[in-house]
């Protein structure tokens, strides 16, 4: 495996630009919170459960106090049957469902418990304050156990009475077995079990790390042999995911090293389809998704927008076959930001909703992560 060698003025300007959108996007709640919403225009005008996790990554761009705050201010809002809200407003009203609150897209979506989760273990490990995780333990047990899952341990979407997905795919009916909410939630289950152990809980521990093995026993479900590839769900849209590949090996989820090689060749035999300025779209090229929950324009947002969010797990798999595309694709990136912002989906020249946050501070940390261990380190 080669080294990748990133422009260190790239990164600088992107750790910089990062900061900077953290800080535009911080609000007051009425009990003096602070709380931070995905974008610094004021469209997504929430604390949003998945947003606030990915900020969180880059903790040492924030006060470690207010994001404490803000992950108990999302905890208190915490549903009776274990629901995490999608989002929490500025008046201390908790949103559970995708889409306005008079109007929600489908029942509430089924990434929430997972991040919840993130954020408190992530804290948890950065800052050494396990209180946080003891004193919440059982909320975040109740949120583990209102997800959905089929009988061999995957997220389970009906396909009757569909649940928004991940939240980045809101919009989007993936129904049977899910693979982006499974990883989600295999990922969750072994930060619980490493938390319970940390507390010396080790019979709570060993029924999380039971759930992981069975979640990675059964992802083979959505394997599809013949593109090499995970499909996004096992009944509508059954289609490749390409950020839920992306992310497999982000997450270091556990591959036969054949598959794995699999994912990585697809993912840089297609790059130039599947990724325009550096940014990621869905699907492969040409495709757009087979159902929706609420009409979605071909070639726009989650139907074939492409997005920061995604591009770090991206250039992260990339990365350990090609590292001269890997540099390319950050290269490209952050060239586009810096000519017309960072917003949250491009295609060609529309550019949507400037200041998003994620955008930036999901590849700025695969990046960072990237140069940081061998053989990268030392090299960018």
């Amino acid at each position: 495996m080669q080294p990748v060698c990133f422009d260190e003025q790239d990164i600088a300007w992107l750790t910089e630009a990062a900061r900077q959108q953290i800080a535009g996007c911080r609000k007051r709640a009425f009990d003096g919170t602070v709380l931070f919403t995905p974008d610094g225009i004021g469209n997504y005008d929430a604390h949003w459960t998945r947003d606030f996790y990915y900020m969180t990554q880059a903790l040492d761009l924030m006060d470690a106090r207010e994001v404490r705050a803000g992950i108990q201010y999302l905890l208190q809002g915490q549903r009776a049957d274990g629901v995490i809200p999608d989002r929490r407003q500025a008046d201390g009203t908790s949103v559970y469902c995708a889409g306005p609150p008079d109007h929600p897209i489908a029942d509430f979506p089924l990434d929430n418990a997972a991040f919840m989760v993130l954020l408190v273990a992530d804290f948890v490990r950065h800052t050494g304050q396990i209180d946080l995780f003891r004193d919440n333990a059982q909320r975040l047990e109740r949120a583990m156990a209102s997800v959905p899952l089929s009988e061999a341990g995957l997220v389970f979407n009906d396909p009757e009475h569909p649940h928004s997905p991940y939240g980045f795919t809101d919009c989007i009916a993936k129904t049977g077995e899910e693979l982006f909410c499974s990883l989600l939630d295999w990922r969750a289950a072994n930060e619980m079990a490493r938390l319970y152990a940390q507390i010396s809980d080790l019979r709570r521990a060993g029924i999380f790390q039971a759930r992981a093995q069975q979640t990675a026993a059964a992802l083979t479900r959505l394997w599809d042999e013949r593109s090499g590839m995970f499909l996004a769900a096992s009944c509508e849209c059954r289609q490749i995911d390409i950020w839920g590949n992306a992310l497999c090996v982000y997450l270091d989820f556990p591959l036969a090293p054949s598959r794995r090689a699999a994912i990585v060749d697809y993912l840089v035999a297609h790059a130039d389809e599947v990724t325009q300025r550096g940014q990621v779209r869905h699907l492969p090229a040409g495709e757009h998704w087979q159902r929706l929950l609420i009409a979605v324009p071909e070639g726009v947002y989650q139907n074939g927008g492409f997005w920061g969010t995604a591009s770090g797990w991206y250039l992260d798999a990339v990365a350990q076959k090609d590292a001269v595309l890997a540099a390319r694709l950050f290269r490209e990136l952050v060239q586009d930001y810096r000519a017309r912002g960072i917003h949250e989906w491009v295609n060609g020249e529309t550019a949507h909703l400037p200041n998003y946050v994620a955008s930036a501070v999901n590849p700025l940390v695969a990046v960072r992560r990237l140069v940081e261990r061998p053989p990268y380190q030392g090299c960018r």
